[in-house]
């Protein structure tokens, strides 16, 4: 006899927690540049700082404690009660995995209950790499976090994208001016459009350098869900591995009741972490989100969820974690460790010239130890100038980190947001004067392609724009042969590096859409000492 399946009230009560956390969390990405200049919006970092394992590989790399420290160790609290209900129920990229995971077929009812695999051991040991690295002062946490990597992935490609949609999309619309009937779909497209680009966008449209390629990871991350459900939870998560190993022997456990249960494999089949709820005396707390969905497909109620001691040893599955394994993951960890430190720039022996950091960056190594590549400083610049950092200008270690791009953006002169939203201290907080003072880098002219000196015309485009007070950029009056004998006085540009901070507002404006005729560079930057090119002591340029 086919009994109905019961209501389960905590199951209900696991999604519409995950929609809050995962809408809050959208909700962040989107505030982050509603604010002005000066102003964090509230609980912008509350979810960076809910992320124990941010704030324990900070502590190891940089010997610094996170700020926070008291909501990443209520996470760790709560995991050691109540297991990984993190996963099952807070981290807003667990719950985006869980819902593209609905959309996939669902297991016959004759199929077997899914077992463990040895793969699931996979984000245990990326978890000992990474650790491994962050002991000797390498921190590339941020690529694989769950929270860093999803805030990334919506604030460079879906943020983006979406307001690309929007604009285009309305632009069509009213430039065909449709109508069925009487009735004007402008009448309805308009109203949104402005509502859209007043109260969500209301900036100038974002493009970020290296999008396209963070997009398809994401995309393939969220496509994996279609092979195993929750794939990135159940086989790569570091966080996931570390509050895995922290949930070991939790005092909220699953409990089968001998006498109701038939064994029909209904609990292993609806577990979308393979925890094994379906095997007497194997179910892994370390697997299991807590999601309930195990208890909710009984149709006898011989599942349930129970507080016991957490001094008693439970009846469960072993971790199934070799020493072995261990082992080579710590030496993988080594390994990667001389991968990533082989290269001059990673030694600090040269400085990159493209790669300027924002204003108020750590030097260089102590930035790389407490960035996590999430991106909030990339969305919450007003100009579009920040971008993440590719191979080529940051290295290996310093992959998809801040860096401007000036010819896309400039440092705003009276604006320090980057600084004030950090949420991991790698960007310093700088109050305006401050911020105004600090140089990121240094211009540079092309007299190859700068009109004055190459073709022998006017142009102010880049002294207009320059910022500071006095003028970075002033000029040079110059006798010049035109020829036949002809002379011409003509103005040429110069600049002047005690006034120059690099803020790239030069390059930006530069007549030269392709590649601009003055170019910002790191020389000069502030917070290294190695790379001043020019000293105060020698005089006036």
């Amino acid at each position: 006899m086919n009994i109905p399946r019961p209501r389960s009230w905590m199951q209900w009560g696991r999604r519409l927690c995950q929609a809050v956390f995962l809408l809050l969390f959208v909700w962040l990405v989107l505030v982050t540049r509603l604010y002005d200049e000066g102003e964090a919006p509230p609980l912008l970092s509350v979810f960076f700082e809910l992320n124990p394992l941010i704030a324990l590989v900070k502590w190891i790399s940089a010997r610094t404690i996170a700020t926070g420290l008291l909501l990443a160790l209520l996470t760790i609290v709560g995991t050691l009660i109540l297991g990984r209900v993190f996963c099952g129920w807070v981290c807003p990229f667990g719950a985006f995995h869980h819902l593209v995971a609905w959309f996939r077929k669902r297991p016959e009812a004759s199929a077997l209950p899914e077992d463990r695999s040895i793969w699931q051991r996979g984000k245990y040991l990326v978890l000992v790499v990474l650790l491994v690295m962050a002991v000797f002062g390498v921190h590339w946490i941020g690529i694989l976090d769950p929270l860093a990597l999803f805030y990334r992935s919506l604030a460079v490609v879906a943020y983006p994208a979406a307001q690309y949609a929007v604009d285009d999309a309305s632009t069509s619309i009213f430039q065909a001016d449709p109508s069925i009937g009487s009735f004007e779909i402008t009448s309805v497209s308009e109203p949104a459009y402005r509502f859209m680009r007043d109260r969500v966008f209301r900036v100038g449209r974002q493009a970020f350098v290296g999008g396209a390629t963070i997009g398809l990871i994401f995309l393939g991350l969220a496509g994996l869900n279609f092979v195993k459900p929750r794939f990135w939870c159940r086989y790569v998560c570091p966080l996931g591995g570390l509050l895995g190993l922290v949930s070991i022997r939790p005092s909220l456990r699953l409990v089968r009741d001998e006498d109701t249960c038939n064994e029909c494999g209904r609990c292993g089949r609806a577990c979308p972490a393979a925890a094994q709820p379906h095997k007497h005396g194997e179910w892994l707390p370390t697997e299991c989100y807590v999601c309930w969905n195990c208890v909710a497909a009984c149709n006898f109620k011989g599942l349930s969820f129970a507080f016991e001691s957490p001094l008693s040893r439970p009846k469960v599955g072993s971790l199934d974690l070799s020493r072995r394994a261990v082992i080579a993951a710590g030496i993988g960890g080594f390994a990667g460790l001389f991968a990533f430190r082989l290269t001059p720039h990673a030694q600090g022996q040269i400085y990159p010239p493209d790669l300027v950091r924002p204003p108020g960056s750590r030097p260089e190594r102590e930035f790389l130890q407490r960035c996590i590549q999430c991106g909030v400083c990339m969305r919450g610049c007003p100009t579009n100038a920040l971008h993440p950092a590719g191979f080529f200008e940051a290295g290996i270690e310093g992959l998809w980190t801040p860096m401007v791009v000036a010819k896309r953006g400039y440092c705003q002169h009276t604006c320090n947001q980057c600084g004030i939203i950090c949420p991991t201290g790698a960007i310093q907080p700088l109050s305006l004067e401050e911020k105004q003072s600090t140089s990121i880098g240094l211009a540079f002219f092309d007299t190859t392609r700068c009109l004055p000196y190459a073709f022998n015309r006017e142009c102010i485009i880049c002294e207009e724009h320059c910022p500071v007070t006095p003028k970075a950029i002033t000029f040079v009056t110059r006798e010049i042969e035109i020829g036949d004998g002809q002379t011409q006085m003509i103005r040429q540009p110069q600049v002047d590096p005690d006034q120059c901070i690099g803020c790239g507002i030069c390059e930006w404006s530069c007549v030269f859409s392709d590649r601009a005729a003055i170019r910002i560079t790191s020389a000069g930057e502030s917070r290294h000492s190695r790379n001043q090119p020019i000293l105060p002591s020698f005089g006036p340029y």
